[in-house]
């Protein structure tokens, strides 16, 4: 099948992470069974039509589907029939004229520094008193790891045992097309992860070597395993969104708040380029802003 074959060239040609080829594979699926009525053996790529991808994502919008969704779906079809021109399996590419949808430009939400150190304290505490400590200590960890070092959730999930150094006091982090990268981890951390991998080797002995660091019942955790954890350890918090990349845009504005150099923070998220990390800066500006605003007495008066 084509979409295998392209699939296959993303894995094996290209070295995209195996989360970014499932993400692919989402959306090319969805598109060919939408288009087929239910149908993907009937998925003819070649007698697509620009019409046709363009009603599809008209169908996602009405489905509510947001601006950044649409556009990375359209991305991944862009991408598929690319590949298919390129094979000489297509004559012409659907995609071509294709105008993918704008993102909204838009200050991430973040979680206040105060507001973190409260949660991880009572994180902590509930660690010691915890009926299923499982639980309690895997939720504490991967918030921690997330908050302290910025790491994306795909990120943290794709982490094994051998990638933690407690020698060095390091983290192999591997990112968007298997780039990798190290990071320096926190004593506090390091000895949470120790005492997260003793609880975890104790309650799945079986695990297979390399050891991935997070497990779910013996299984190595899901995106959305992830994200229920990272939503309940931010219910306290004031932001609106609570996800894990809420805490990723926490981490690089409390470093940058905190006078840490935009290259360096730029090497911790792992960015390519300069110019997307340069967000956080407005982001610290917006912080500046507001507490001018609150305190002084120029900005108050009317």
């Amino acid at each position: 099948m084509l979409i295998d074959d392209f699939l296959d060239y993303l894995q094996y040609e290209l070295n995209r992470a195996p989360l970014t080829v499932e993400a692919y594979e989402r959306d090319i699926k969805q598109f060919a069974e939408w288009l087929t009525n239910g149908k993907p053996d009937e998925f003819s790529p070649a007698d697509v039509t620009t019409a046709d991808v363009r009603a599809w994502l008209a169908f996602l919008s009405r489905d509510g589907n947001i601006a950044r969704t649409l556009r990375r779906k359209a991305q991944s079809l862009r991408a598929f029939f690319r590949f298919l021109l390129k094979r000489r399996l297509i004559i012409a590419n659907p995609t071509t004229a294709l105008t993918l949808p704008k993102i909204p430009h838009s200050l991430p939400d973040i979680v206040r520094a105060d507001e973190m150190e409260k949660i991880l304290d009572n994180q902590e505490e509930e660690v010691e008193s915890a009926e299923d400590p499982e639980t309690a200590l895997r939720s504490l960890v991967i918030t921690e790891i997330l908050y302290s070092l910025g790491l994306r959730r795909a990120e943290l999930i794709l982490l094994d045992d051998p990638d933690v150094s407690f020698s060095a006091g390091e983290i192999k982090v591997t990112g968007k097309r298997s780039k990798q990268r190290i990071v320096p981890a926190p004593v506090k951390l390091l000895e949470y992860i120790r005492e997260w991998q003793k609880l975890r080797d104790s309650l799945w002995p079986d695990l297979e070597s390399p050891k991935p660091l997070f497990v779910v019942k013996g299984k190595r955790i899901t995106h959305s395993q992830v994200y229920s954890i990272v939503k309940n350890s931010l219910a306290p918090a004031s932001t609106r969104k609570k996800s894990p990349h809420a805490l990723r845009h926490s981490f690089a504005t409390t470093m940058l708040n905190e006078g840490a150099d935009l290259n360096s923070v730029k090497e911790f998220l792992g960015h390519s380029s300069l110019s997307t990390t340069q967000i956080y800066t407005h982001i610290s500006f917006s912080e500046m802003r507001k507490a001018y605003d609150n305190a002084h007495p120029r900005a108050r008066k009317k």
